[in-house]
């Protein structure tokens, strides 16, 4: 048997890779860290779409898509077509008759005429008064009969898309059996109503009407939905037009359904369907700006799918409190765009749900929260930013992958411990697994195999380095909001602390903000943090946090790096409140100078981050460099976390 494989076509390469999720929340790790929320910055990546996913649209392009097919619709014609046919055809049916009679000098030929002219100007009663009309002429009786037939289709048209096609020619036993479709519908609503409806009264129901519902639903639901969403559109025609259109068109439906026998059925079809569905715009109008008349059936159709737009375009944006991707309806997306934006939509709701259940985001009362694990991939994002920024030769050891993360390789090696993350040692694993009889006595292609167990697994001991207390101060007053570097602040907050628990998992790194007061921040609430908007750069707090810090690790190598864009206006009091004042108050300054001579003889030098340039910040860091002997940097805010980056590297490679 021979075989041709080619490439998949129905719907999403079943073997593709699945999607990183890491890449997902990397992308929304950018808006994230400018000050979004999770909810926004996972809302704001679905409406994007998903980077280098085979071209999966997101909810923007797919609402843009919809707001083209809805003014496409609204362009499409105009709602009082089958009204201008209706008139049309009777006015030559009248036509015809008059010229049958105009030859003849009888009377009975001029009170015809006299009939004739005193019709009603309304459509739906000159036809009520011709029913009973005796034509003289063939040919206008054959117009009249052509112009009940059409109200017969279109009518029945607009409540049950595809019975124009069944009724396209005039035959009693088709009509009768649409009558009797309609008893068994209505009666099998009336027993679902009771309870007593089940599956197989409506698999039955449809074996014996499928071919009048083209739709082919697959249970009552379904078909309740589509006749109540078409029976609410036929309702929204007649409210978007004239009142005399609608007039006349509501007195043809009347008066067609009563020639039919149908108008006590489609009643109470009318009140089941309203009162299951409620929730559709039953009266709501709706305007169409085209040019071409259309028909009965087909406005109706255009309607009910402008609803379906309209439904979806609020579902698509997304900008309702509780929004969730589940809330978007795949069958009206599947009748709007079709099945390739069911594939997109499943693939956005896949991203949405793969974050949840890898651990990245946790949704807690409601409210969507980053996870440890997320705040660890953020910083990690974070610090390969600032590596690509670095100048590689300036900082060629800091992307090493082959060396061990606790210092250099001192020759000696030990049984690997769970945890550990020196290197293995290749050579004396494999010793120790010949030993331990973990060689095979058979070979394959001339290759003896060595079995390995736990036990025969060694590393490479490296050199320990010293360990550093480092504690970053970062500044939350609303300044940094103002000035547009809060952004920067929490990136490179989450930058260093991704570098200490990678490079020197033995150092002890403390996170301090700083605004009217000063707090330690965890490592998992940096990436949610946001400014503080209080008054206050109350640095003096932040220094005596930092200076317990150091003093609970004595023997650890003091770093403090300052991220700040003003000097103090605060400072704390002895009763723990924080006093404010601007300008700075001499007791402020005091304070503040006073914890920095603290750290001085604590031997730890205090560098400071200057992200503003303003005459009093540079006086007072100056005397913090005077009496401390660090450095003051100025960066850029888009610098900030090389600039910090790159001066602890500097600090921890001088140990």
């Amino acid at each position: 048997m021979a075989f041709r494989y080619g490439e998949y076509h129905d719907g999403p390469d079943p073997l593709a890779p699945p999607y990183d999720v890491r890449a997902a929340l990397d992308e929304m790790g950018d808006a994230i860290l400018s000050g979004s929320t999770p909810v926004h910055a996972l809302r704001d990546l679905l409406k994007r779409g998903l980077p280098g996913s085979q071209d999966r649209r997101g909810l923007d392009d797919m609402l843009r898509e919809v707001r083209r097919r809805r003014r496409d619709l609204r362009e499409r014609g105009r709602l009082d077509g089958t009204l201008e046919r209706a008139r049309a055809l009777l006015d030559k049916a009248i036509g015809q008759e008059r010229a049958e009679l105009f030859p003849d000098p009888s009377d009975d030929a001029r009170l015809r005429e006299a009939g004739l002219d005193g019709l009603p100007e309304d459509t739906a009663s000159a036809i009520q008064e011709l029913s009973t009309y005796e034509w003289r002429s063939a040919a206008a009786r054959q117009t009249f009969e052509e112009l009940r037939d059409l109200l017969r289709r279109e009518v029945l048209d607009s409540q049950f898309r595809g019975l124009r096609d069944a009724l396209a020619n005039p035959d009693p036993e088709a009509m009768e059996r649409v009558r009797q479709m309609m008893s068994d519908l209505n009666d099998m609503l009336d027993k679902d109503t009771r309870g007593e409806h089940t599956q197989h009264d409506f698999d039955a129901f449809m074996a014996k009407y499928g071919d009048l519902f083209p739709e082919k639903p697959r249970n009552l639901e379904e078909l309740i939905d589509m006749l109540a969403r078409r029976a609410a559109a036929s309702q929204r025609m007649l409210a978007s037009m004239t009142p005399r259109q609608r007039e006349e068109l509501s007195g043809l439906i009347n008066q067609t359904l009563d020639q039919a026998g149908l108008s006590e059925q489609m009643r109470r079809l009318g009140e089941a369907l309203h009162s299951r569905r409620p929730d559709l715009a039953w009266n709501d109008p709706e305007r169409l700006t085209g040019d071409e008349p259309l028909a009965m059936g087909d406005a109706v159709t255009a309607l009910e799918e402008l609803a379906d737009l309209t439904q979806l375009e609020t579902a698509l944006r997304q900008d309702y409190p509780g929004a969730r991707l589940d809330d978007i309806d795949e069958a009206a997306v599947r009748r709007a765009l079709g099945r390739a934006a069911v594939d997109d939509l499943e693939a956005l709701k896949r991203i949405e749900r793969e974050l949840e259940e890898q651990g990245y985001l946790l949704r807690r009362r409601g409210k969507l929260e980053l996870t440890p694990k997320a705040v660890r991939r953020l910083g990690e994002t974070a610090l390969r930013r600032v590596f690509s920024s670095l100048d590689a030769g300036r900082r060629g050891d800091h992307d090493q992958h082959d060396a061990g993360s606790a210092g250099e390789l001192t020759g000696s090696t030990r049984p690997w411990r769970f945890g550990d993350e020196q290197p293995i040692d290749v050579v004396r694993t494999l010793v120790n697994g010949v030993r331990s009889g973990g060689l095979a006595t058979t070979t394959q292609g001339g290759r003896a195999r060595v079995r390995l167990s736990v036990d025969d697994f060694e590393v490479a001991e490296t050199e320990r380095r010293s360990a550093a207390a480092v504690c970053l101060l970062v500044d939350l007053s609303y300044s940094m909001a103002l000035r547009g570097t809060w952004a920067a602040a929490k990136q490179t907050a989450l930058a260093l602390q991704a570098l200490v628990a990678s490079k020197f998992p033995q150092d002890a790194v403390q996170i301090i903000g700083f605004s009217n007061y000063a707090r330690v921040l965890q490592p998992d609430e940096l990436a949610g943090l946001d400014w503080d908007m209080v008054q206050g750069t109350n640095l003096h707090h932040a220094l005596l946090i930092a200076g317990r810090h150091l003093d609970r690790h004595p023997d650890f190598e003091p770093v403090v790096l300052v991220v700040t864009d003003g000097e103090p206006t605060a400072h704390l009091m002895r009763n723990g409140r924080s006093a404010f004042e601007w300008p700075p108050s001499h007791e402020t300054l005091e304070l503040t100078l006073s914890e920095v001579d603290k750290m001085t003889r604590r031997r730890a030098t205090i560098n400071v981050f200057m992200l503003a340039a303003d005459d009093r910040l540079k006086e007072f860091v100056d005397e913090v460099a005077r009496r401390n002997g660090g450095r003051v940097f100025s960066p850029s805010a888009d610098r900030l976390g090389e600039y910090v980056v790159s001066d602890f590297l500097r600090l921890r490679r001088s140990r």
